[in-house]
């Protein structure tokens, strides 16, 4: 489907102080817009970023059918700007409006509605090496109905942040050994509104601690790693690469993703494989090289500085030889145009 965007473009703001706006809560200039109605979508635009107005009634506010997606745009090196692995980004925002039963948006649709955004602000994009743009697509049940039921309306929006280091020093984590995130046969491997709302509680409590996030578990024993916050977890042990793998209450992280390809491109072996709590607490234990990390788009890599287990707190290595940072670095170099880009996952506009 053939869709004609409409650019509405307004220049008021000054973006060269992007380092002084706290993450997320200083939009750029512009906003897209498209609406859904009577089974197609229609009226799509670049405007100012403007507020919207809808009905108490909408089902979005009321039943759930709220869908993101959350992606970056880089400068490189030769001042382009990069769009990164928008088809990855594009596939998984797919599986997640199809777990709720919202329709799907046009793939040239998506990427368009991207790439006119970034060009039309990319002014905001920062210059430092640890700047980005956070690019948020989002969907949402607009149709103004009390009623249990699937909407007939919707919005696509994509709105965009400047974005620095999300986490400033490394963390201190819990493992969660009560509350659960997500369980076989939910919705934790889609990006929905709900995943993220149902964990402030248990997260809130953790911090109450001393804690900055927790390691979730698996609903059923909570015997087995699954997510770090609202990041992939990823394990270095002895210098092998694992994370738990993908199932119905894990995300499908694009950073994850890139990260294990990067890694076996460099020779360092990767396991997606099951991860116990009872291995962890062993390989410490046993004085072994253990590596944590949370790996996500925000926060690209946040090292874990210690991990608390039943009241025992273990010390995680954060040595500047780790493999984390080197994967951090090489992903860095990817996008930035410093390194070739042989899995094609830069969108260079």
């Amino acid at each position: 489907m053939e869709q004609t965007i409409e650019i509405r473009v307004q220049k008021n703001r000054n973006a060269t102080d992007t380092r002084s706006l706290p993450f997320g809560k200083v939009p750029t200039e512009h906003m897209f817009i498209a609406e859904y109605k009577n089974g197609q979508w229609q009226n799509a635009a670049v405007t100012p970023f403007h507020d919207l107005t809808m009905s108490p009634m909408a089902l979005c506010l009321h039943y759930g059918q709220t869908v993101f997606e959350g992606m970056k745009a880089f400068r490189m090196k030769d001042g382009q700007a990069n769009i990164f692995r928008m088809q990855k980004h594009y596939e998984r925002f797919i599986k997640s409006l199809r777990r709720m039963v919202m329709p799907d948006v046009p793939q040239e649709l998506f990427m368009s509605a991207i790439q006119e955004l970034v060009k039309v602000d990319r002014d905001w994009i920062p210059s430092d090496a640890d700047g980005s743009l956070y690019i948020r697509p989002f969907m949402i049940a607009t149709e103004g109905r009390i009623g249990v039921k699937v909407s007939d309306e919707y919005l696509f929006m994509v709105i965009c942040t400047p974005a620095y280091q999300y986490y400033s020093n490394p963390l201190k984590v819990k493992v969660e050994t009560h509350f659960s995130r997500a369980a076989d046969g939910g919705t934790g491997a889609a990006k929905c509104g709900g995943n993220y709302g149902g964990a402030f509680y248990p997260t809130g409590l953790a911090r109450e601690q001393g804690f900055d996030q927790v390691l979730w578990t698996d609903a059923k024993t909570h015997h087995l790693i699954e997510e770090s916050g609202t990041m992939n977890a990823m394990f270095c042990i002895d210098g092998t690469l694992i994370t738990p793998p993908l199932s119905g209450s894990i995300l499908d992280g694009v950073t994850r993703d890139s990260l294990l390809a990067l890694a076996a491109d460099n020779g360092i072996k990767t396991e997606q494989r099951p991860i116990s709590v009872d291995e962890l607490m062993e390989a410490f234990a046993a004085g072994k090289w253990v590596e944590a990390f949370g790996a996500g788009t925000a926060a690209v890599i946040a090292p874990i500085a210690g991990i608390a287990v039943y009241d025992k707190m273990y010390d995680c290595y954060l040595g500047e030889d780790a493999v984390m940072y080197r994967l951090k670095n090489w992903l860095y170099d990817i996008r930035t145009g410093a390194a070739p880009d042989k899995h094609n996952w830069n969108h260079i506009i």
